[in-house]
């Protein structure tokens, strides 16, 4: 790390937040959230023409966890065990991450520890940059409405300590507790049938400060909660302390920390592991939210329905085929994600980043290529990014962003070979407006038959 960078904690690094089932062990740092993975519709391509560049030494592809796969297909199917997959499509109990989604947003505080300031201003924090991180992200496909109509801080009949919330606490009982007081006191004034999720914004001076350690939590697709109004209460976000690290980034960039646990809402699982952010790096807001803006990989995209069947490739045979991927950031048609399938269960995602929309904070535009694993459960590293600079110190200079993944893309020239699976994934160039042209050949032998 260089001298001129602030150190970040310990305790941040390795923590941004945390899904928990009700009653569910846990398993070391992190548990995710029941969920389902069945069906990624398949879209082939046909095969095109184009000069392929020299390619330098090539990234060598991570093993297949051990025990017998099926043949490849454009189908992820969960382990068994998985509470949270990064299979298509997400399964029951989560919001919906399309259309018109109304997100009620209440800002609480407790006897003990009283609101700093007026609770407007913690709403304030938070909108309305995360609908516009939305609205950028979905391509418009996600009309995020938040709503607070309790305007003032909503006082909790009992004291913050009494609840026991710290780092790593499950539902029950100090959440459900807490739920159900939250629902009691803001029943009066809201119609919870009315919204798709809640968002609760405590008071920043409840609890230790983001810089020590990081108790933002949502529990999502949560079929034990409590009700109100008819509805049961499934998907409910908690944002403690305000994510500033000191940069003085915090007004620009601490918001995204509730798109971050929006996204488990929405049933997308944690990609940072108990060492940190080294599995996919700040390509992704599901694995480092601090720092410089960032977007969601395409595979997310394509999970939560913000990519149509036209804007993904999927190249299950053998063969020698080539694409054109266009900018994730850019509205528009064009392909954006290219699937790869390897087994059942995994395969390679192949997209375009570019500095632009919500990724200011990438600093070698290119295609990158990352490993999806469904049988991976949250916060155990579903997703690698495959680093075609291995052993670099990366490319940006900004804080809170996992150096060595910064230049993990791939330009002109440059291939995953994967021999084992008889995989290569060749950049052939780079186009005027960003764009590459890729080429995927597979033949059909080992794991690719």
């Amino acid at each position: 790390m260089k001298q001129n960078r602030p150190r970040i904690p310990e305790a941040r690094r390795r923590r941004r937040s945390r899904i928990r089932l009700p009653g569910a062990p846990r398993p070391g740092r992190r548990t995710a959230l029941a969920a389902t993975a069945v069906l990624l519709l398949s879209v082939t391509a046909p095969a095109t023409s184009s000069r392929i560049a020299a390619s330098p030494p090539a990234v060598r592809a991570p093993a297949l966890p051990g025990g017998a796969d099926g043949p490849p297909s454009c189908t992820l199917t969960p382990g068994k065990g998985v509470q949270l997959s990064e299979g298509i499509p997400t399964g029951p109990g989560h919001s919906a991450s399309t259309g018109t989604v109304h997100a009620l947003t209440l800002m609480i505080d407790f006897p003990d520890v009283r609101g700093e300031g007026p609770a407007r201003d913690r709403f304030a924090e938070f909108f309305p940059r995360t609908a516009r991180w939305f609205a950028r992200s979905s391509y418009g496909r996600l009309d995020y409405r938040p709503a607070t109509p309790v305007e003032r801080w909503l006082r909790m009949p009992r004291a913050f300590r009494s609840y026991g919330l710290e780092r790593g606490s499950p539902f029950e009982p100090g959440y459900r507790r807490l739920v159900r007081d939250i629902v009691r006191v803001a029943d009066p004034h809201v119609d919870f049938a009315r919204y798709d999720l809640v968002n609760v914004l405590i008071t920043p001076n409840a609890g230790p400060p983001a810089a020590e350690t990081v108790l933002s939590v949502t529990f999502a697709g949560n079929a034990e909660a409590p009700s109100a109004d008819g509805v049961r209460l499934a998907n409910v976000s908690f944002i403690y302390s305000r994510q500033d690290d000191g940069t003085g980034s915090f007004a620009a960039n601490g918001y995204r920390v509730l798109p971050h646990e929006n996204g488990h809402a929405f049933g997308l699982p944690d990609l940072y592991t108990a060492d940190g952010g080294h599995k996919v790096g700040h390509w992704d807001v599901m694995s480092e939210d601090w720092g410089p803006g960032n977007d969601l990989l395409a595979w997310h995209k394509w999970k939560l329905g913000w990519l149509t069947g036209r804007q993904v490739r999927c190249v299950a045979r053998p063969g020698d085929t080539a694409y054109t991927l266009r900018p994730l950031a850019r509205r528009g048609g064009g392909t954006k994600l290219v699937f790869v399938p390897v087994s059942a269960s995994g395969g390679y995602t192949v997209e375009v980043r570019t500095n632009e929309g919500n990724d200011e904070g990438v600093c070698r535009p290119g295609v990158l290529i990352s490993w999806v694993d469904a049988r991976v459960d949250s916060g155990q590293g579903p997703v690698t990014v495959m680093d075609s600079t291995p052993g670099s110190r990366g490319c940006t200079t900004e804080p809170n962003v996992h150096p060595g993944l910064s230049d993990a893309t791939f330009t002109a020239g440059e291939s995953l070979h994967d021999a084992r699976n008889g995989i290569r994934i060749t950049v052939a160039d780079r186009l005027p407006d960003g764009g590459h042209r890729v080429r995927v050949s597979r033949r059909a032998s080992g794991a690719a038959r």
